[in-house]
């Protein structure tokens, strides 16, 4: 299977981030099913003319959000990404939640609040 990663050097939004959110999509959506191997740091950077740094960086953040997995020598493949990625927004929105109502924020602004923070992240 061949990655359909496209770089666009003109966009506002960093090279590694275009990858991490190229390589979370394609994982999150199955067309990256779970234990997909993906290239080499240097091989993919090669690939989509890169640097072997910035591909490494798309790959550090991909495994935090638990997206892929680093397996030693052996490689990086796609984990089972939408558990841990629906984990940790449920973790993140509680988080938010509880910090909100201890700031005294009545429910109906912390919603409002989430919505545009959502709105402007999902518009970028």
């Amino acid at each position: 299977m061949t990655l359909k990663i496209s770089i666009d050097d003109d966009a506002t939004t960093a090279p590694y981030e275009q990858l991490r959110t190229q390589i979370s999509e394609l994982a999150r959506s199955g067309a990256l099913p779970v234990g997909h191997k993906l290239p080499t740091v240097r091989g993919f950077a090669e690939e989509l003319g890169l640097a072997a740094n910035t591909v490494a960086k798309a790959y550090r953040a991909l495994e935090a959000d638990g997206v892929i997995e680093t397996r030693g020598r052996n490689g990086t493949f796609v984990a089972a990404a939408g558990d841990a990625a629906d984990r940790k927004a449920a973790a993140a929105a509680q988080a938010y939640a509880e910090q909100a109502r201890r700031l005294g924020l009545p429910r109906a602004d912390a919603l409002s609040l989430a919505e545009d923070a959502v709105r402007a992240a999902y518009s970028r």
